[in-house]
């Protein structure tokens, strides 16, 4: 597109005027507003409006000094373009007024009166300070025209295979925002980037960013107990195209987005991939009751999932649901995708209530979406991860069934409720948390597990690693709902008194539950996932839902990191142990003992009786890799009393050497136990052995 934009200068001459600028018609296959020599390109498109105009601001002025009506001969089948010469970028603001019917029954809603913002607004004005109110008379969104010329010089993304991925979680604004993170620029990209080090010792191969693309925070804000409730986590989307330019340190007019190029570049300089969490089924502009800020201003009854008698349906929760099927909504999300992978080198996207992008326009599922289709196909996001949480709130649950086409994988729900049940010991969960640490083959029998399987114990919906085990019950309170929100079961467990407490046999526990779930999670094949500060024993103090809190309760405590070093170090190690042994992420060869890739194994070797009383597995890895043999074995005791075990016996120049226990402080050790010897695996523990030559 460049190189015709630098072509055109030769051949774009003015061919009228319009409020006293030298105009012409645009250029129609570029959506937004793009600069080009001599002026600015604007291309919008709607398929019922009768007349468009663009309004152009000066900086944070909210009264148009010139309106240019698009002229009808300007209009190309269902696309306003004209270009707009002598314009220089920095000096407008930009937005729409559309024109057309009116027939709310039928979902049509054009009113003319209306400021609306680009779809395709590569950056939009008024939201740099984070919680800042608007004026009165100020509410519109404005676009600003980005110059897109980031150098990212020879840097190349790291294209991690799937299965040597470790994803981390992580809220831009929460990961830096408590003073207690040491950086200079706290709650921005830039405070992420001071944390590099720290991402680099901990190991992990990919950072996912909770939602980014610009949106209202102030949405929905209430004051409860003297505490102002804003929506922090930012599944509120205003512009698919635009970054949150109050997560970025410095202002960045017309170039906004630099910074979090900037972020990614560097992490791509050191092996560290990006995901973005996008969130393409809903719109903050909400049900009949919401604003008009964009899409329902251009073609309402095209963008949303409408009733027969126009109302919007509501499988997001959160009032709307974007028409995500319909060819317009397609081609928009995909140029969106494509515009992220493009102009910001984004290695994977994680898809917010994914079912959704797989409904109708009357709302029933399809079983080959259309757009999940192009997606997976689509040569341009040819090497990006796509990852599906494969529910909606609507009541479509697809985990293991969401259509994939062998590029999608999806977020296993049921691996952390499985997992979840079994490692507090509940009854009758060992044979399915095995079936869940082997890959879930119940559910990924068309595809492997290790590339079909993220893996999850937490994430940002839900209570911490660390809260799991402190909490048996939601404490929602500061959240102003009487604690009615969130998730009422949460397989959790205190460990015998709920919340904060100064008995050390309670806390202790607590650290080993955490170990326990760290181990198993960084054993299993698939993809392992988990949120910034579980690694460090990061609290919400209860609340399961902090969507609202922007504060301690979502904001990362890092005194804990010195308080909890010991939990620091065992997921560091865990993770630099899942790197080094091949077999526990992949199928390789097989080793000379001829032993099957994965095993169970009860407490004696080769025996898998699991039963409805069961508390105990020993799963086994085995495989060949740089010519050598490469065995690990886990053993897992949920139960609350110690149990004898036995290890499968190897050669005799051979033997295991325990490598973890979590019943022990100091959880990482290197001891040699002879094969087929009995060792003893304390209550609720994880031990974790790998063979060895006698003459290490």
């Amino acid at each position: 597109m460049k190189q015709m934009l630098q072509e055109s200068k030769f051949h774009l001459i003015p061919l009228g005027e319009i409020a006293g600028y030298k105009v012409r018609p645009g250029l129609y296959e570029i959506n937004g507003a793009t600069a080009i020599p001599g002026g600015v390109n604007f291309t919008i498109h709607s398929n019922l409006a009768t007349s468009c105009e663009l309004l152009l601001f000066c900086t944070r002025e909210y009264e148009p000094y010139a309106v240019l009506p698009f002229p009808e001969n300007y209009r190309i089948g269902n696309v306003f373009s004209m270009i707009v010469f002598g314009l220089q970028i920095e000096e407008f603001e930009y937005a729409y007024r559309v024109d057309g019917p009116y027939c709310p029954k039928k979902g049509i809603i054009f009113d003319k009166s209306k400021i609306l913002l680009d779809p395709y607004a590569k950056a939009v004005t008024g939201q740099r300070v984070w919680g800042q109110k608007a004026k009165p008379g100020q509410e519109s969104y404005h676009a600003r025209v980005v110059r897109d010329d980031f150098d990212w010089q020879d840097s190349r993304q790291p294209l991690t295979p799937m299965e040597d991925t470790v994803i981390y979680e992580m809220h831009v604004r929460g990961f830096t925002k408590d003073a207690s993170s040491g950086v200079k620029y706290p709650g921005t990209f830039a405070g992420i980037l001071e944390k590099l080090p720290y991402l680099l010792e901990l190991g992990v191969t990919a950072v996912e960013l909770m939602p980014l693309f610009e949106f209202d925070e102030l949405k929905d804000m209430r004051e409860y107990q003297g505490n102002q409730l804003l929506n922090y986590w930012g599944y509120n989307t205003i512009s698919f195209f635009a970054p949150n330019t109050s997560y970025a340190a410095r202002i960045e007019h017309n170039q906004e987005g630099n910074e979090l190029k900037e972020l990614i570049k560097v992490l791509h300089e050191h092996g560290l991939e990006v995901y973005l969490d996008v969130v393409f089924n809903h719109t903050a502009e909400g049900n009949e009751d919401g604003p008009v800020i964009s899409f329902k201003g251009l073609d309402n009854q095209i963008y949303y999932l409408l009733t027969p008698d126009g109302y919007y349906y509501n499988f997001s929760g959160c009032g709307n649901t974007l028409n995500c099927n319909h060819p317009i909504v397609q081609q928009m999300i995909l140029e969106c995708l494509r515009y992220w992978v493009v102009s910001y080198r984004v290695d994977g996207f994680r898809f917010d209530l994914a079912s959704i992008l797989g409904r109708n326009e009357d709302g029933s599922p399809m079983s080959k979406p259309p757009l999940l289709q192009s997606l997976a196909f689509d040569p341009v996001l040819g090497n990006v991860k796509l990852i599906a949480e494969a529910w909606d709130a609507g009541g479509l649950y697809q985990v293991g069934n969401f259509p994939s086409w062998n590029r999608w994988i999806e977020w296993n729900g049921k691996y952390r409720d499985d997992l979840r049940s079994f490692l507090k010991g509940d009854l009758g969960k060992a044979n399915v948390a095995v079936t869940r640490i082997f890959g879930s083959a119940d559910l990924y029998a068309e595809r492997v597990g290790c590339n079909a399987s993220v893996n999850f114990i937490t994430c940002h919906d839900g209570f911490t690693l660390y809260d799991l085990y402190a909490y048996n019950q939601k404490h929602n309170e500061a959240n102003g709902w009487d604690n009615s929100d969130g998730a009422n079961d949460n397989l959790s467990w205190n460990c015998g008194a709920e919340g904060e407490t100064d008995d050390e046999g309670v806390n202790r526990l607590r650290i080993r539950m955490m170990k326990n779930a760290a181990a198993v999670l960084l054993l299993s094949r698939g993809v392992p996932m988990f949120l910034a500060g579980d690694e460090f024993g990061n609290t919400q103090f209860g609340n399961n839902n902090p969507y609202c809190q922007d504060n301690i309760i979502s904001w990362l405590d890092w005194n804990l990191l010195e308080k909890n070093k010991d939990i620091f170090e065992f997921f560091k190690y865990m993770i630099a142990f899942r790197k080094q042994h091949d077999p526990i992420r992949k199928n390789t060869p097989v080793c000379s003992y001829a032993f099957p890739v994965q095993s169970v194994h009860d407490v004696i070797p080769w025996e898998s009786n699991l039963h409805e009383d069961s508390h105990y597995i020993g799963i086994m890895y085995a495989g060949r890799t740089k010519n050598a043999d490469d065995l690990v074995y886990m053993a897992v005791n949920t139960y609350w009393e110690p149990l004898s075990i036995q290890l499968p016996k190897l050669s005799l120049d051979h033997c295991w050497y325990q490598v973890v226990d979590t019943y022990e402080e100091d959880s990482v050790m290197k001891t040699p136990v002879k094969a087929g010897y009995g060792v003893k695996i304390r209550e609720r523990s994880v031990m974790i052995f790998r063979m060895g030559s006698i003459y290490e």
